[in-house]
């Protein structure tokens, strides 16, 4: 039955999106990955379709000057002075690179406990994230009262026969998503004091018994400010920084702590969000499984916004079965979301069948000009070797004309919404000009490398219907430009690489997943990136855990084993 659920929302959607495809605007030349990169100019209204990844490294600041060391680990004090070196070398076995399942087999055999499993967490992040030569900035916030929580869950597991698949498992939050107990700031001194009540996901894991950790640095305001800063930089937390190669292999972004904070084993998983390759870009920099569902399958209440026409948060892990779990903890039907889905689905749907060979007999389209990279022919090669075909195409040249000026409208009137009423009343600033003026009063530490694209979207106007123009050609755009290849080619899937085709996916608000498909000539991880149809999440993980099983390519940062 919850086959033929998922199978009926599928064939729905699919129906939808194909109506459109007699109605698509002319094919336009299309740009490029290192193009789009170097693009972003303020009230641009060429093809900006990737805002997550900009290569650079001039660093104006690296440590945090908002983060006072001594406050953060002052709630811990206590908890942690009987924690040793020694204690934290015993227990790396049962919890370094570990997947969920094996770190609650080993806490059932009496290996660990929730505690201590938390405190092997937090005493890893002192040791490793902030003020010294290792140091990742990766996380900004911390919960103080995580380690009587963990201690709650000791005692709640000695009388739960049946407990949730993340029952006891230390959760980090990009900090664009409301917890209690700590602040919301986007990275933004603005929003320095957000005190703000749960976001609808982060009530959907405390129900499913996960404990929030903290919260994971990011790109500020979701890479979506400065236009010209690094990656993984926020005036809050400081810049983050890649432990495959620190100061040298970019984080990628905006869910840049996230990403560093998964791959250097600071917490179990990670939650990100992405408006276009944010989820996708800093998996794949830090050799991660990352996931970036269908629009509207997770909520996106409580979460500071970009674009209510895009946004979505989804599950950062070192491994697909994880992802699953984490998925499963999430979904949920959020009548406050516009675009929430009720997609008709049990908990612990998407944990179900990962053990088959998904990806026997299924179709997938390769890029022509992508097989030049030795990694994706390698990956092609173990999903053929596995029993899928892969069909080479030459892509369509179509543009996605008028990217930032969606961005530019949305955020105009999303974040104000947001402000009203999601943060907290000690919040002043209810507009984006009032941000700006705000950063103005200290612009060396409020915003070093300036607001340039928040500057643009003051700039930016439109009419209604001129902006639905807009969004409407670049749904149909990103719609033909992935079915055009899967409906002649009858594909299951398309692959690429990292975040290459994220906006593509972004506006035809289509699924895709990075899995580790290894690492370049220079040390830096790349992923192999799947993109489906809507609602196919199920087949994304089953075809993922299909190829991470076979492929095996993660290896854990060697600084930090």
């Amino acid at each position: 039955m919850k086959y033929l659920k998922l199978l009926i929302c599928v064939f729905l959607i699919t129906i939808s999106c194909n109506d459109n495809k007699n109605n698509q605007p002319a094919t336009q030349e299309s740009t490029s990955e290192e193009s789009v990169k170097d693009s972003i100019v303020v009230n641009d209204s060429s093809d900006v379709s990737d805002i997550s990844t900009k290569p650079f490294y001039d660093f104006k600041v690296l440590d945090s000057k908002y983060i006072d060391a001594s406050a953060l680990w002052e709630p811990f004090s206590e908890d942690l002075k009987d924690f040793t070196e020694s204690i934290y070398n015993s227990l790396k076995p049962f919890i370094l690179e570990q997947d969920i399942p094996t770190i609650q087999k080993n806490i059932a055999q009496g290996k660990l406990s929730y505690e201590q499993l938390t405190k092997f967490y937090l005493y890893r992040i002192r040791k490793f994230d902030r003020e010294n030569d290792l140091s990742l900035n990766s996380v900004i916030a911390l919960n103080p009262n995580v380690i009587a929580e963990a201690k709650q869950r000791d005692k709640e597991f000695l009388n739960r026969m049946v407990k949730p698949k993340l029952f006891g498992m230390p959760i980090l939050l990009k900090d664009n998503i409301n917890a209690s107990g700590m602040p919301t700031t986007a990275g933004a001194v603005a929003l320095e004091n957000n005190m703000a009540d749960d976001a609808f996901i982060v009530q959907r894991l405390k129900e499913n018994k996960a404990l929030i950790l903290g919260k994971a640095n990011l790109s500020e305001w979701a890479y979506f400010f400065c236009g010209d800063c690094p990656s993984g930089y926020s005036a809050i937390g400081g810049q983050t920084l890649n432990p495959y190669g620190r100061k040298m292999i970019d984080t990628g972004g905006s869910s840049s702590g996230s990403g560093v904070a998964v791959a250097a084993n600071f917490c179990v998983a990670a939650v990100g969000s992405e408006t276009s390759g944010s989820i996708l870009s800093p998996s794949s920099k830090n050799s991660l499984v990352g996931l970036k569902p269908t629009i509207g399958l997770l909520s996106r209440s409580g979460i500071v916004p970009i674009s209510s026409t895009l946004d979505t948060p989804g599950p950062m892990t070192k491994n697909v079965v994880d992802n699953a779990y984490l998925l499963d903890a999430m979904f949920g039907v959020d009548k406050s979301d516009s675009k929430t889905i009720d997609a008709l689905l049990d908990l612990g749907f998407y944990t179900e069948q990962l053990k088959e060979n998904g990806v026997k007999g299924k179709r997938f389209g390769a890029f022509k000009h992508l097989l030049e990279d030795s990694l994706y022919v390698n990956a092609i090669t173990v999903l053929k070797n596995l029993g899928a075909e892969v069909i080479e195409f030459e892509e369509e040249e179509i543009e996605l004309p008028e990217f930032l000026r969606l961005l530019n409208l949305d955020m105009k009137k999303d974040l104000p919404v947001y402000l009203s009423q999601n943060a907290s009343d000690s919040i002043k600033v209810r507009t984006v000009s009032d941000i700006i003026d705000f950063n103005k009063e200290d612009s060396i530490s409020r915003m070093p490398y300036g607001q340039k694209l928040f500057e643009g979207i003051v700039a930016d106007s439109a009419t209604d219907s001129a902006f639905e123009n807009i969004k409407s050609t670049l749904k149909n755009n990103g719609i033909k430009y992935l079915n055009k290849p899967m409906n002649e080619n009858n594909l299951n899937g398309i692959l690429s690489i990292n975040n290459y085709h994220a906006g593509f996916a972004a506006v035809a608000e289509y699924p895709a997943m990075t899995i580790p498909m290894g690492y370049n000539s220079d040390g830096e991880p790349e992923g192999l990136t799947i993109i489906a149809r809507p609602l196919q999440e199920k087949f994304l993980l089953q075809w993922a855990y299909a190829y991470e099983q076979a492929s095996k390519m993660r290896q854990i940062p060697e600084d930090y084993k």
